[in-house]
């Protein structure tokens, strides 16, 4: 039951990551917001998911998820139902932190809750935990959609936003494991766990992981109009096959983690990543376009759900601070790189997009070398403690 909550969550988080950028052109009209106020709308959101991944860790450690899981759920229902009922800008921009916020708490408290409560499969659950990201990212665009004849989007985003009282009932009703330090959060192992190495190699793995996973989902589609002169349904049908096979590579991960070492699983998946840039810098057409989008999401999937077992298995006691500030380093990444990304295609064109992912993955397969060499020793000296 605390698992299926935690799926719960994460497809919560699914919805707000793609509920704005679905609903834009419904929110300019009825806000009538310029493209620089579209903007600001849209910083807010990730300042209000970063901020999110910096609070649940100390919170989740010292009282526990249950209250932090309905209340940041709630936050989602207020940013959504007030978004569809008010016509007032600045409360818009509250709202849209608001949802940022309760995303950034359920993202990273849903995974630490799910490494919390798994044994020896904590990778393999991470993964099938980020399958509904994937069914809630694609569920938005998809109702839309459906919906668009008869309703319109504010009448769905506040149907959508209500829903989640069912949500916050099903956290009220299930019991929670205990908080893990229940006597106090302790500054001076905080401030351990941000000097750890291990743990800052993990956070800059995530780090360039989150930034060439950001590239290729908002700059794909624009790379391959402009550099492949593909139109714009195969564009956004590449990005939505590149969705598609991260969300079943997650799906069969724990599978492939029964055969295989997490070592051999990254490194796979980042040769799997180098190889499907290459292919879309060769240029050879719409359907090798298809087969790199493909391959590409096959190797995002393992990136996260692995490295996060592994941080939860070293860091038991204070899992929840500990994904705290991988997922801090790794959100940065992923609003930094983007960042320069945006400066190098007005520089050079969107044609730069394959060199900066070839510099992510090869500064991943670094990092990876440098953290499981310092994964082993801590191991070591662990058993060496307890013998």
């Amino acid at each position: 039951m605390v698992f299926a909550g935690a799926c719960l969550g994460m497809l919560l988080f699914g919805i707000v990551m793609i509920t704005l950028g679905s609903t834009l052109p419904d929110l300019r009209e009825r806000y009538r917001i310029s493209e620089l106020q579209a903007g600001s709308m849209f910083s807010l959101l990730p300042l209000g998911i970063l901020t999110g991944s910096f609070l649940f860790g100390p919170v989740a450690d010292r009282y526990g998820y249950k209250g932090l899981l309905m209340v940041h759920s709630f936050f989602i229902l207020l940013g959504l139902v007030g978004i569809a009922y008010s016509s007032d800008y600045l409360l818009l921009m509250v709202f849209v932190f608001l949802i940022g916020l309760g995303g950034g708490v359920l993202n990273g408290a849903t995974n630490a809750l799910v490494a919390d409560i798994s044994e020896q499969t904590k990778a393999a659950r991470l993964g099938l935990l980020g399958v509904f990201y994937g069914i809630g990212a694609l569920s938005m665009p998809t109702v839309l959609n459906l919906l668009k004849g008869g309703f319109r989007a504010d009448q769905i985003m506040a149907w959508v936003g209500w829903s989640i009282l069912l949500v916050i009932l099903f956290y009220a009703w299930i019991r929670f494991p205990k908080p893990k330090q229940a006597q106090g959060f302790s500054i001076n192992q905080a401030v351990r766990l941000v000097k750890s190495r291990t743990l800052l190699l993990a956070g800059f793995f995530l780090f360039f992981a989150s930034g060439s996973e950001g590239l290729a989902n908002n700059w794909l589609a624009s790379y391959l109009e402009d550099q492949h002169t593909l139109s714009r349904e195969q564009s956004l049908f590449c990005l939505s096959l590149l969705v598609l096979s991260l969300t079943l590579g997650r799906l069969v991960l724990g599978r492939v983690l029964i055969k295989y070492s997490s070592q051999k699983v990254l490194f796979a998946s980042l040769l799997m990543q180098f190889v499907a840039v290459g292919i879309l810098y060769s240029g050879q057409g719409y359907a090798w376009s298809l087969g790199a989008a493909c391959l590409l999401g096959l190797g995002f999937a393992a990136a996260f759900p692995v490295i996060l077992g592994l941080v939860a298995e070293l860091f038991a006691q204070w899992s929840g601070t500990a994904f705290s500030i991988a997922l801090v380093i790794a959100l940065t990444g992923n609003m930094l790189i983007n960042y320069l990304m945006g400066f190098l295609s007005e520089l050079r064109g969107i044609g730069m997009l394959h060199y900066l992912q070839w510099v992510a993955i090869l500064s991943m397969m670094s990092l990876l070398f440098l953290f499981f060499r310092n994964h082993k020793e801590n191991i070591y000296s662990q058993s060496k403690n307890n013998q």
